[in-house]
């Protein structure tokens, strides 16, 4: 098991919002986020600070549904939004550890365990790890993910971001494996390939296409095994690192099926 308890979420909530606004502290507010290329340190600073306020929203009006827009007004200083920011976090800190992780919370998520306050704060320990490293591109001085929560950041990816399966939808398993070895803290992440099918709510039709869930050991060879530390590994999958240090073994035409599903873009 990857996962952390909530304390341990919320503590990584806490200093990786710290070091992002930090880090944004000393970057001009119009330095370009290679990371993420459309947007500016500006940009960067008040993305994080919507998604705070929106979690906040949701937390402490659980378990009703949020309403379509949630996002304040942005201000105009660097100054004001880097304040905004630090203040947003603390709230959304606060209200997650108010709650218990149990609790019914709405989520876009589906699966067991995702309409609940402790998705919320897994998800924001992630959120606020990968917009900090967008940070510290932004400002050319990236440091490594903390193993443990990169660690479960390479299972939520893949599992989550990478493997939702909507009620919607439905996925077609094929007997292809692909094993994630996170090699600094001996940590092995399985995922099996298949298709996805289904009709979207507006009618659209989705059929057929490269699709990825997570599975338990299945108790044989993997076709395709991805090595690399968690900090690296996190970082790949979330597109923020290219492929240095990770190696990858096996059949090419499996890793081919694997990347079609994680060239899919991850926010």
């Amino acid at each position: 098991m990857t996962r952390l308890d909530a304390p341990a979420y919320l503590g990584h909530l806490r200093r990786e919002s710290a070091r992002f606004a930090d880090v944004l502290a000393g970057c001009a507010p119009d330095a370009r986020v290679p990371s993420c290329p459309d947007w500016d340190a500006a940009d960067l600073l008040w993305h994080l600070t919507t998604v705070h306020h929106f979690w906040h929203h949701v937390v402490t009006h659980r378990p009703a549904e949020p309403p379509e827009d949630l996002a304040p007004a942005r201000p105009t200083a660097y100054d004001d939004l880097l304040a905004v920011h630090r203040a947003t976090a603390e709230r959304l800190h606060d209200a997650l550890a108010a709650a218990d992780a149990a609790e019914a919370a709405w989520t876009w998520a589906s699966g067991p365990g995702s309409q609940t306050v402790g998705f919320v704060q897994r998800r924001q320990a992630h959120e606020a790890l990968i917009h900090r490293l967008d940070a510290e591109l932004t400002a050319g001085t990236p440091t490594a993910l903390p193993a443990d929560l990169a660690t479960d950041g390479v299972d939520e990816c893949l599992d989550v971001m990478y493997g939702g399966l909507p009620e919607w939808g439905s996925f077609a398993p094929e007997d292809l494996f692909v094993e994630y070895r996170v090699s600094d803290t001996g940590t092995s992440l399985w995922t099996r390939l298949g298709t996805f099918s289904g009709t979207e709510p507006d009618g659209t039709e989705r059929a057929g296409e490269p699709d990825q869930h997570v599975v338990p050991d299945p108790g044989r060879a993997a076709d395709v095994v991805v090595t690399g530390t968690a900090d690296r590994l996190d970082g790949w999958l979330w597109h923020r690192y290219d492929a240095t240090g990770i190696t990858v073994d096996g059949d090419p035409a499996v890793w081919t099926r694997a990347r079609a599903v994680l060239g899919q873009a991850v926010d």
